[in-house]
């Protein structure tokens, strides 16, 4: 077992003054997931990575019952933390610029690893969460792989699955987000 796992474990048994360990040990990966994921963003994103970092965290923290078991879990629940702040932050743009219209999105120019504008940004996260009702495995490899800025390899590592299987589940993901973006299904 990790240092880490150990640390969660403590968290999780309600230890709250074993996060003031935590963050030293996972501040790098956190910050690392952050730079992929910004790496994205469209120009002129006033967020940093060092921000969306400490948002997260303070997201994560604010838990009064974090169900943080090991590296996977938190994982997850960080990229989640960070998936919802750059949603939010896409909502206020989006409301302050345009109204908050949304305009139709053409799947054949989305490649989930690219620059979004925001109203697209909500689109995806729309159809998202519809994925995450209907196919939550696949849901969480879109998560860690867009808004985490993982690799299938890391992705294999984090979920405890094999790559063959992430790529499956990315493939089938990207095929059901195209059709539900289209006004599909």
């Amino acid at each position: 077992m990790t240092d880490v796992t150990q640390i969660l474990q403590a968290v999780g048994r309600g230890d709250r003054s074993a996060l003031n360990d935590l963050l030293p040990l996972i501040y790098d990966e956190l910050r690392k997931i952050a730079s992929a994921r910004m790496a994205h963003e469209s120009p002129g994103q006033t967020l940093q990575p060092t921000a969306l970092v400490h948002e997260a965290w303070l997201r994560l923290v604010k838990d009064e019952d974090p169900a943080w078991e090991n590296r996977v879990y938190f994982f997850h629940a960080a990229a989640e933390a960070m998936r919802r702040i750059l949603i939010d932050n896409a909502r206020r743009k989006s409301a302050a610029k345009h109204g908050g219209g949304q305009e139709r999105l053409n799947i054949d120019d989305l490649e989930l690893g690219a620059s979004l504008p925001d109203e697209k940004v909500l689109m995806v996260n729309a159809a998202l969460e519809q994925l995450e009702q209907e196919y939550p495995e696949r849901a969480k490899i879109v998560i860690l792989k867009y808004f985490g800025g993982m690799t299938n390899e890391e992705i294999a590592k984090t979920l405890g699955i094999g790559e063959r299987t992430v790529y499956r589940h990315w493939l089938c993901a990207k095929v059901w987000l195209f059709d539900k973006l289209n006004g599909g299904g």
